[in-house]
């Protein structure tokens, strides 16, 4: 019989060239996975609580983008326990899991029927330690003899390699039983890193050794013990963990701190509350203490790093209720800002970092991202968010704090960034290793021309054009509060200048809307795309091209149902299962949101409200993911996953915070100390809404806001301070 592969390489497969750093998906997950994550350490399981035990996930216990941690399985008797019930706390803390055994013959006689033990693990996060405690109950009318057995081991890989790169050499592993409840596992990277995994086990396991630990119990009836293990991860050493109690106290703790000072919402809607819930939980789990303060990280399980682009945007969505994050994302990115030129890492001097990555192939070099600078926009948006957070919170000196970093980030644009000198912002890659795309839509067929020829660079893309134009409007103002009238009327000469040649440049009368980017031959790519929406969020298009341009947007061609998709149905290279030509991004539509709110489109807003809504009511624990196909809305099913997205992803689950502020037109006055309602609506799914600690300066309010039909009311439920509120309608 021929082997399969000698079958394959009959049948006429054309190989497909990977694109660099692609992410493949090969099957199916055969049981859901979970995440917990606290600051650099995260971990990815599945619904047993297991880690690569199941086909189909990225299982592991990550810290510092290397798996420290691949296996880890629990069984009973020799057999895989029968799962009850598997759920991640509401605050994302912990996971708790109900298992039972299954029913065990010993010749051909049962001995042990299925549901007579229970046993309940539980997992949770802690700095560099995961921390699992089995609690095992005998259910049973007579005593019973268990084998219980934990299998372990790593593989120390490389985030990239869990992500599919290959390498041609590795490090030296080593795993030892050093002491009668201690396993040792580690590896010597080619870095010269020494990584160790260190599992500790309370009580000592009957029976221990490099990769398993194993119990012989007896329990009687109704009896009751409890196993603990800690795996704590470390280069070189990890930290000694602490008790079980201590550390989940600790978790919760800290979790309750890092959200304390936050606007809430409620709303009369509970799938809504659920939703809410869920993303306001994911939002603080991915943020991450850093020596700059906190930085919302971008997505488990690919993206739990330092990046530019993600942690600014996410910055700006939760810049109504949690000002805070700016902060943290200002200085750590003013910190890392590229002070030279380097081809090899897209680094040029006043650039805003892209990826930060900390493992042995960035190390190394074998991949580009220890500190790297491929992306376009993360500068202009980093201006931006300086200035859009200087005007929410009355914090000009955050301004003076930073000005060295914006003038370089200035000069970049104005300077290396424009190559060519035409005034618009332009991406290539120095080197062949580097992004080819350098926008959001990073992959490599995202930028193209109506025919589907791929667009060659230096690319200049809409909505980044749009970003150069907010952040020098928004800094136009600061500078002019600061008193640098000459510097402030210079910024703002240029925005408008700008606002002209883009509209000349990018404006396509017979598409009714703007082209997707400009090539290196200055040849507009004539694709109806989501970008053109996020021209909106900036304020750079003419009212009347931005009401051409929603209209457009929210037809069959575009909008799903469930969302507006990144480019339409009728373009060449739409594919509703790809990455990011023709699928739904949560927070696209977001910022879309805010530009048709810019533009007292409500109606629009609501649209896209009720459809991602409608969405994250059909998604596992109600949680928006990176993304998903962009297949047309049916009757009585559900929107189509996308099979790698992140999930949670920072700037989808800040996406229902966003449409509330756009269905609201939340906007802060400080010189005025005042929070006004701008032509506010509710979607009809949506009575009634509350908004408790909405800070402004030193002070507070709680609001509550009623739908009759079209109109709302707004009610002063409390106020701490001297805020005042206001409606305006326009």
């Amino acid at each position: 019989m021929a082997s399969v592969g000698a079958a394959l390489q009959k049948l006429p497969f054309e190989i497909i060239p990977e694109a660099p750093f692609y992410i493949p998906a090969t099957g199916p997950a055969t049981r859901p996975r979970r995440t917990l994550k606290h600051d650099d350490t995260f971990l990815v399981l599945d619904s047993h609580g297991d880690v690569g035990a199941s086909a189909g996930g990225a299982d592991g216990l990550f810290h510092c983008d290397t798996r420290f941690l691949s296996h880890l399985e629990l069984l009973l008797n020799g057999t895989q326990p029968l799962l009850l019930g598997s759920n991640v706390r509401d605050d994302n803390t912990q996971l708790t899991v109900d298992l039972t055994n299954p029913d065990v013959y010993f010749d051909h006689r049962l001995v042990l029927p299925k549901d007579t033990m229970h046993v309940v693990r539980t997992i949770f996060l802690w700095r560099d330690t995961a921390y699992q405690r089995l609690g095992i109950q005998n259910h049973g009318d007579r005593a019973v003899d268990l084998r219980l057995t934990m299998l372990f081991d790593s593989d120390f890989a490389d985030l990239f390699e869990v992500r599919g790169l290959q390498r041609e050499r590795r490090g030296a592993s080593a795993r030892q039983a050093v002491r009668p409840d201690t396993t040792v596992l580690s590896y010597k990277g080619l870095d010269a890193q020494l990584r160790q995994t260190v599992l500790r086990f309370d009580p000592p396991p009957a029976e221990i050794t490099a990769t398993t630990a194993s119990y012989r119990l007896t329990l009687a009836p109704k009896q009751v013990t409890s196993i603990y293990c800690t795996i704590a991860c470390g280069a070189p050493d990890p930290p000694k963990a602490m008790s079980f109690a201590r550390g989940l106290r600790a978790a919760h703790r800290n979790r309750r701190a890092v959200s304390s000072n936050a606007a809430t919402v409620e709303t009369s809607n509970d799938l809504l509350n659920e939703v809410l819930c869920r993303s306001m939980s994911d939002l603080y789990m991915l943020m991450t203490g850093t020596p700059q303060g906190r930085y919302p990280y971008a997505g488990i399980p690919w993206y739990s790093t330092t990046f530019g682009r993600d942690g600014l945007i996410t910055a700006l969505q939760m810049l109504w209720f949690d000002p805070r994050i700016a902060q943290g994302v200002l200085r750590r990115l003013a910190a890392y800002q590229a002070k030279t030129d380097d081809p090899a890492s897209d680094a040029q001097r006043g650039k805003i970092l892209h990826e930060m990555r900390e493992g042995e192939m960035a190390a190394l070099h074998e991949v580009p991202f220890g500190l790297y600078y491929g992306s376009v926009d993360a500068t202009p948006l980093f201006v931006m968010l300086a200035g859009i957070y200087a005007e929410r919170t009355g914090d000009d000196a955050i301004i003076v704090e930073l000005w060295p970093a914006i003038e370089a980030a200035l000069a970049w644009i104005d300077g290396a960034g424009d190559p060519d000198g035409d005034g618009f912002l332009e991406y290539y890659r120095a080197t062949e290793r580097g992004l080819a795309n350098q926008g959001w839509k990073d992959s490599q067929d995202a930028i193209f021309h109506a025919d589907g020829r791929l667009a060659q660079g230096p690319i200049a893309l809409a909505e980044v054009q749009g970003y150069v134009y907010c952040a020098k409007q928004v800094m136009a103002r600061c500078t002019e509060r600061l008193g640098w009238s000459e510097r402030a009327q210079r910024l703002k000469a240029e925005a408008d200048q700008l606002a002209e040649r883009f509209d000349a440049s990018f404006w396509c009368p017979e598409l009714g809307t703007y082209a997707l980017a400009l090539d290196g031959e200055k040849e507009p790519c004539r694709v109806r795309s989501s970008n053109a929406g996020q021209v909106l969020f900036t304020g750079i298009a003419k009212p009347d091209r931005a009401i051409e341009v929603a209209d457009g947007l929210l037809r069959p061609q575009f909008f799903s149902g469930w969302g507006i998709r990144t480019i339409a149905n009728t373009e060449a290279r739409y594919n509703p299962m790809s990455y990011h030509n023709g699928s739904i991004w949560p927070h696209d539509n977001a910022l879309i949101a805010l530009g048709l709110a810019r533009y007292g489109l409500r109606r629009s807003v609501e649209r896209i409200f009720k459809g991602l809504f409608d969405a994250a009511t059909y998604m596992e624990m109600r949680r928006l993911p990176e993304l998903f196909c962009g297949f047309q809305r049916s009757r009585g099913r559900g929107p189509t996953h996308y099979p790698v997205a992140c999930s949670p992803q920072a700037w989808a689950s800040a996406t229902p915070f966003t449409l509330i502020e756009a269905s609201l037109g939340l906007q802060f006055d400080p010189a005025a100390n005042e929070i006004r309602l701008r032509n506010p609506r509710l979607p009809p799914f949506l009575d009634e809404l509350m908004l408790r600690n909405l800070q402004l300066k030193q002070s507070s309010v709680d609001l509550k806001v009623r739908r009759h039909a079209n109109e709302v009311s707004v009610e002063i439920l409390e106020r701490r301070g001297q805020v005042q509120v206001s409606v305006v309608f326009s």
